[in-house]
């Protein structure tokens, strides 16, 4: 595993289980408005050797605050890259603890894997857009293999069909997502359990500059609009503005 970052204690990235974070290096997407670009880029994981975490060290902190912390989230960066991620959640749950996974989603084989082996309690998979924005908003537009849409529908149809508790959410950035867009992405979500709304925030750390936060009421009349789709009344939440 690449650990880069634990965040000790948290009361937001798990829902309603007070958690620990942990950060891993290294991702698949070049979202331009990603806000852990330290996490993402290429240059920086290979630099960072230093500041890498042991398995054991993150382990030895669980064991010591298992009193204290109910879960642990595997967040990044995209944690399904990590080989041996499997056996990292599998020795976490031993301890005791659940476990949320933050993805982008384009692992569908290796979220399977973790659902079957029954390692997972909880899956927050990042929608970035609409089918036809998509390959944009995840940085993919000049890169060569471009994107398949189809590892996000997997994944989709794996948290949709099946039995965990899960999430998908958007980070809205006022230059990449329109009112027709949001419509587009809960068209294609429809029967979620649940969606979340958040704001794009600039925190001086994203990968590209030039992006902007939409306005509440923005927000909220994307929220109104996505709530009168068919399987989506009363799933539409606005994270951090209720």
């Amino acid at each position: 595993m690449l650990i880069l970052g634990l965040n000790k204690t948290t009361l937001l990235d798990y829902p309603g289980c007070v958690a620990a974070t942990v950060f891993t290096g290294g991702c698949n997407f070049r979202c331009p408005f990603c806000q852990n670009s330290g996490l993402v880029l290429e240059p920086f994981v290979e630099d960072s050797a230093k500041g890498v975490i042991s398995e054991e060290e993150i382990l030895t902190f669980l064991k010591k605050r298992k009193n204290v912390l109910k879960g642990v989230c595997i967040t990044g960066g995209e944690p399904t890259l990590q080989a041996d991620l499997p056996d990292f959640l599998d020795r976490i749950r031993k301890i005791g603890y659940r476990v949320k996974l933050d993805t982008n989603g384009y692992q569908p084989e290796v979220l399977k894997e973790l659902l079957t082996e029954g390692l997972l309690d909880y899956v927050a998979m990042d929608i970035k857009n609409c089918p036809d924005k998509y390959e944009k908003t995840a940085g993919l537009d000049c890169a060569d293999t471009g994107i398949n849409l189809e590892r996000i529908n997997k994944s989709i149809e794996l948290l949709v069909g099946g039995n965990i508790e899960y999430e998908f959410r958007t980070t809205v950035v006022k230059e990449l997502h329109t009112l027709d867009d949001m419509v587009r992405i809960g068209e294609w979500i429809r029967g979620a359990r649940a969606y979340f709304l958040q704001k794009f925030q600039d925190n001086g750390n994203n990968i590209c500059e030039g992006y902007h936060e939409p306005d509440e009421g923005t927000m909220r009349k994307m929220q109104r609009e996505l709530s009168m789709i068919p399987g989506l009344e009363r799933r539409v939440h606005l994270r951090g503005m209720e």
